[in-house]
């Protein structure tokens, strides 16, 4: 089996399979139209393209909503987007709703523990990353906490675990603030939202449980990262976005999906993942892309160890009648 041609897509083919889909499900859902976030990545952009195909711009609703912490070029690229698909953006500012919750001190107070010279006020910036070099180094999905001090210098520290929670709890703050105001541009327009996660996202849980895990419809779901890249030419999402590494644009300091998460590039992670969902053998996988049995049993005990450690956020709420 050639590995490599398996996640070949007719997109549009698969555009009109989407489309029909969003339009039959919104009408059982007795709803007029969409509402979604867009960030200026690949992901809410194709979402954003599907709807408009679906439902019209005049039914689609995007909101763009940055916190102090977002990169200013995510509002530019999503205000591009939006115009790009001829929708008017709504902007909401959610950093009073963040401040509110406390979602700053919480953070920075487990970030002082580690290190204590830490001040964002004084400029001082944060990200929480993986190790790197999966596929050479045989190493656990174990954080360390990264701060750049304002005169540009990195300092890292592995995180504790009591940190560690304490910084995601409060970073999580962030999506599901996002998807309250989601649901209330819904619910006063009879709208239904619209998730943007992508299989790589869902299946091994790189998402906030109610946050951006939280939607009605999720169009994208089925769909590898490679995959949303090939809708996207064909949706002719601008060149910028589909260029744009992809972010978490979740912390500070600027951290891409690869260093937060997934520890791999899209292109080599899809093509393993696959061959793990489909039973290819690691010899076989190995022999079809060109690396070490030994790289991919890394890659695959990886998958394993986050789709274990991840299966509560994709549990549904549960009932004594279960």
């Amino acid at each position: 089996m050639d590995i490599r041609k398996q996640l070949d897509l007719d997109p549009a083919a698969e555009t009109d399979r989407i489309v029909q889909w969003l339009r039959e499900r919104m009408r059982g859902f007795r709803r007029t139209g969409a509402v979604l976030g867009i960030s200026g990545g690949i992901d809410s952009s194709v979402c954003l393209a599907l709807c408009v195909r679906a439902f019209g711009p005049e039914r689609t609703i995007a909101l763009i909503m940055p916190e102090k912490d977002s990169d200013p070029a995510s509002e530019q690229l999503a205000r591009m987007v939006a115009a790009h698909y001829g929708v008017v953006p709504v902007l909401e500012d959610i950093t009073p709703a963040l401040e509110g919750h406390g979602c700053y001190p919480r953070r920075d107070e487990a970030i002082a523990r580690v290190f204590p010279e830490y001040d964002p006020a004084a400029g001082y910036k944060a990200k929480i990353v993986l190790p790197p070099n999966l596929l050479d180094e045989d190493t656990l999905n174990v954080y360390s906490l990264k701060i750049i001090t304002p005169g540009g210098e990195e300092k890292s520290r592995r995180l504790p675990a009591r940190e560690l929670a304490q910084i995601v709890a409060a970073s999580n703050f962030k999506q599901r603030t996002r998807m309250a105001v989601l649901y209330y541009h819904a619910e006063l327009n009879n709208h239904a939202v619209i998730g943007t996660p992508n299989k790589n996202e869902h299946e091994q849980g790189f998402f906030v449980k109610f946050g951006d895990g939280g939607a009605d419809l999720k169009p994208i779901v089925h769909l590898y990262k490679t995959q949303v890249y090939q809708l996207a030419r064909h949706l002719e999402v601008p060149d910028a976005i589909r260029a744009r590494t992809p972010t978490s644009d979740t912390y500070s300091a600027p951290s891409t999906q690869e260093e937060f998460f997934f520890r791999l590039p899209f292109e080599i992670m899809d093509l393993l993942w696959y061959a793990q969902e489909h039973q290819v053998s690691i010899e076989d996988t190995a022999q079809s892309l060109g690396m070490a049995p030994i790289q991919v049993r890394r890659v695959f005990d990886d998958f394993t160890r986050k789709r274990r450690s991840t299966a509560f956020l994709r549990t549904p709420p549960l009932d004594p009648a279960d």
